[in-house]
């Protein structure tokens, strides 16, 4: 079970399977879909992250897509996974370290999205 400070670090992007869909599923435009769908971006995650949540406690939200959620975060088995409801959706979004890269699991209705990210040393 991996804790927070092993999740701790720069994570590269190297292999994305149904993002399109994942991200057609989310309602985002069409541009931001194609830039979506180019983007190679890094993972940053740190112990002093600017976003602060209560475990188990519900928010509000605005996504990086502009979307407003209502979102709950909880860390079950070693991963944080937030679960997002917005326009009657949900989203759910479950990282975990395995064969020591990050695999991010995002799951909307039946649209499932898998990154996997290797660490930058």
């Amino acid at each position: 079970m991996a804790t927070v400070q092993q999740l701790e670090g720069r994570w590269r992007l190297v292999d994305s399977k149904g993002f399109d869909e994942y991200m057609k599923e989310l309602g985002v435009g069409i541009a931001l879909q194609i830039m979506g769908t180019m983007a190679k971006p890094d993972c940053i995650i740190t112990c002093y992250a600017q976003f602060s949540c209560t475990l188990g406690r519900k928010f509000e939200e605005t996504t990086a897509d502009g979307r407003k959620t209502q979102t709950v975060c909880n860390f079950t088995d070693g991963a944080l996974i937030p679960h997002q409801e917005c326009d009657g959706k949900e989203n759910t979004v479950t990282g975990k370290l395995k064969d020591r890269k990050l695999v991010v699991d995002y799951v909307m209705n039946n649209v499932t999205c898998t990154r996997i990210y290797e660490k930058v040393e």
